[in-house]
Formats: structure tokens, C-alpha cells, sequence
């Protein structure tokens, strides 16, 4: 298991508009060229407009002031996690472009299947709309609440209680008597079930019939068997998209390694993205997710929330370089329709 670092909630300095500018124009330029930046060719960025010595003044400064980093003495500076704290906190929103906005609105309007089908296809579609390996983590359906519920008879002593959720899950148990249940019993007591669990989650306890006909037996009986499969089916569930763009975007063997060793770990995952969330951040930059293996990487995490309640989560994992603008733009699109897919509601525009 990895080890934990200590977590501290990033508190960047403010930077005077100069020096935030340069910053800002040297992390654009490192998220594209993956190349230490140069004070002259700050110098002829669009938004600065002073001298390279003076440029190069302000990156001295920045560096002592720990947001750059000089990784050779001859060479030129590269942003370190500070630098891109403030750089993500500065952020404006992104959005997607038209062609990717018409990739997940097509995605969400014809996908099909069981919630996990569905969660497994949503993590490819996320990391191919970014090039990234992407998270999706359902939180396990005792959040959700109850769509509907129906009894069916298989045989006398022997019914079928399928039960629907807000999150798109279908869950059978078999409810089993001691006595020979009729269509009318099972109909009426399909029918009670409803009435008393609809709008309910797995964490309510329900008011349960205690008379001794049938038909409140048989309702008795299927919450019992309802409730009693909670501690299975209440697990979170994590599906990766994209393994193999770890060794695209990070470089070294060593860091690889690292990376996919943690994505193997499916709790460590869920730890990982929770711990994101608990502490009210869409972005971890290096060592502020506080797992050492993924020191070099940045991961992105957006909530799914279904009727107020959390659903889980998608998210991206990349190196520190990574494009947030896009990345954020993405996870946030992707998690509002997968809430609305499973939320039940219509298509977002």
C-alpha cells in the first residue's frame, strides 16, 4: 500500500499582476512543450509586455519565492506544484469544443446496459475526450432511492423481488415462504412495497406490516431479504478508462510503474478521490493528494450527485503539466450528465 503523506489544504500567496501574468504565461508554455521556459520567450507572450530582463528579474523572483523551479542552471524554469496551484486557482472555465460537447450529448443519449456497463463505458469516453486515464467511482447504490420495486411469482414458495434505484441499478433477491403464495397475495403485496419503500434508501428502516396474513408476510419477508443483502451490494465500484495513457504522458519507467501499481488498487482509488472531494477541491497537485507514488501527477475529480446525494465521482489523473482547462471542462460535463443519465431526467442541452 502506499504510503501517506501528511495533507495540508494549499494556500498560495497573492501574486502582484506582473509577476502573475509571467507565472501564468510559463506554465501555458510548459503544459505545451513540456520544455523548461526561457525569459525571452515569456517575453513574447501575447499578455506580457515588459522587457526580458525584466521578465527575467520577475522568474528569479518567482523561483525564490517558490512557484518556478530551475531544473539546470543554463536551463530555462519549469512551474512547480505552488506554480501550478496558483496557476488552477486562477483558472477561468473552460468548456469543451463543439465536436466533444456533440461526443457526450451522442454518448448519454444512446448508451445502454446495466449501471455498470454504463460506468465502464463512461470512464473510456472521458479519457478519450482528454488523453488522460480517467476514475469513475460509484459510490454503491444504499445512497440511491428506490424507483420501484416488483414481486413476481416463479413458483409457489419462491418470488422475485426486483428492485430499480436512482442510479440506474437493477437488484434481484429471491424471497422464499413457508407457505403457498396466490397471484393475488403477490400482486398485493408488489403493490404495499411499493407504497412503503418508493423514495426510501437502503439506510431507511421502513414501518413494516406485523399482521400475519400473506400478503403481509410475503412484504415482511422482502424487506428482510431487501436489507439483509445491504453490507453486498453497498461497496464502491471503480472502473478505469485509459491504463495505457500512463506511459503516454508520464516520463520515466520508474514513475509508470508507480502510477499503474496505484491504479491496481481499487481502495486506494476510492480513498484517493474521496479524500479529494472531503476536502472541497476539484484539483490535487503533486504531493497534495499526499501519496507519494503519484508525487509527479495531478488528478481532477468531479461529484456525481443524484437528488442532493452523492452518486460518486469521475475523475482524471495526469501528469502535473496537464491540461486543466480542458480537463476540468471535461470531468464537469461528463459528471452532470452521468447524475442526469441516472438521475432519471432529460438529456442536458
Amino acid at each position: 500500500m502506499a504510503r501517506r503523506a501528511a495533507k495540508t489544504s494549499p494556500s498560495p500567496s497573492d501574486l502582484d499582476a506582473r509577476k502573475a501574468t509571467i507565472l501564468e504565461a510559463v506554465v501555458a508554455e510548459h503544459i505545451d512543450t513540456a520544455q523548461p521556459v526561457g525569459s525571452s520567450s515569456v517575453a513574447h507572450s501575447a499578455d506580457v509586455d515588459v522587457s526580458p530582463a525584466t521578465v527575467r528579474s520577475e522568474m528569479v523572483a518567482l523561483e525564490r519565492e517558490g512557484y518556478l523551479a530551475q531544473p539546470h542552471t543554463s536551463a530555462g524554469r519549469v512551474p512547480t506544484d505552488k506554480g501550478y496551484r496558483y496557476f488552477v486557482d486562477h483558472l477561468k472555465s473552460g468548456v469543451l469544443s463543439s465536436a466533444q460537447q456533440y461526443q457526450v450529448r451522442d454518448f448519454f443519449a444512446n448508451v445502454r446496459g446495466e449501471v455498470e456497463d454504463v460506468l465502464e463505458k463512461t470512464s473510456t469516453l472521458l479519457s478519450e475526450l482528454t488523453s488522460y486515464t480517467s476514475v469513475v467511482v460509484s459510490a454503491g447504490h444504499s445512497h440511491a432511492s428506490i424507483l420501484s420495486v416488483q414481486l413476481v411469482s416463479l413458483e409457489a414458495r419462491h418470488q422475485l423481488l426486483v428492485t430499480v434505484f436512482s442510479d440506474g441499478s437493477v437488484v434481484k433477491h429471491s424471497v422464499n415462504t413457508t407457505f403457498d403464495a396466490n397471484f393475488v397475495d403477490v400482486s398485493e403485496a408488489s403493490r404495499q412495497l411499493n407504497a412503503l419503500l418508493i423514495g426510501t434508501t437502503l439506510e431507511h428502516r421502513v414501518q413494516v406490516p406485523s399482521r400475519s396474513d400473506g400478503v403481509a408476510t410475503l412484504v415482511r419477508e422482502s424487506v428482510s431479504v431487501l436489507h439483509a443483502e445491504q453490507p453486498t451490494t453497498d461497496g464502491e465500484q471503480v472502473f478505469i478508462g485509459g491504463s495505457s495513457k500512463v506511459a503516454e504522458v508520464f516520463v520515466g519507467v520508474e514513475t509508470v510503474r508507480k502510477v499503474l501499481s496505484i491504479l491496481e488498487q481499487e481502495l486506494l482509488v476510492v480513498t484517493l478521490v474521496q479524500d479529494i472531494l472531503n476536502r472541497g477541491l476539484s484539483v490535487a497537485i503533486g504531493s497534495e493528494h499526499g501519496y507519494e507514488p503519484l508525487s509527479a501527477c495531478a488528478v481532477i475529480v468531479a461529484p456525481v450527485t443524484i437528488d442532493g446525494a452523492s452518486a460518486g465521482a469521475v475523475g482524471l489523473l495526469g501528469p502535473t503539466r496537464m491540461k486543466y482547462r480542458e480537463a476540468l471542462a471535461a470531468a464537469g460535463m461528463v459528471s452532470q450528465h452521468l447524475a442526469r443519465h441516472f438521475g432519471g431526467e432529460d438529456d442536458l442541452a
